[in-house]
């Protein structure tokens, strides 16, 4: 797969986030995928392998921040590589509102993504709107 035919995957990876479709991310996914969170106990965050835990922890994302978005992408790719780097939006349960830029870093395997592992800036939260 080309350079150009990864970016275009990466992107429409980022449009099935913000549509909040799980069946549409999940069909982006190698079978022995793995997806390392932007928080969690370990040095990498929290770890999900396979395809049933990674399709948990993605649906938790919306579970917890319902209104989540990944804004203004910029995407590249090289070899078996990706990069996505966005600006993560959403609302805390406490109404607090999150805006911080991010960066997914993935790996293909079989034009298919085998790690996702997130980063994103710990930005504190923004007060609720008014």
């Amino acid at each position: 797969m080309s350079d150009e035919d990864l970016v275009t995957r990466i992107k429409a990876f980022g449009d099935a986030w913000n549509r909040h479709d799980i069946d549409a991310l999940m069909s982006f996914m190698h079978e022995n995928c793995v997806f390392e969170t932007v928080a969690g106990p370990e040095a990498h965050g929290s770890r999900h392998e396979g395809m049933t835990a990674v399709r948990k922890a993605f649906e938790a994302a919306w579970q917890t921040i319902p209104d989540a978005q990944w804004l203004n992408a910029r995407c590249w790719a090289h070899g078996d590589k990706g990069v996505m780097e966005s600006t993560f939006t959403g609302t805390a349960a406490d109404g607090s509102r999150i805006e911080a830029n991010m960066v997914d870093l993935l790996e293909f395997r079989d034009g298919k993504i085998i790690l996702k592992n997130a980063f994103r800036k710990n930005r504190p939260h923004l007060p609720a709107r008014g």
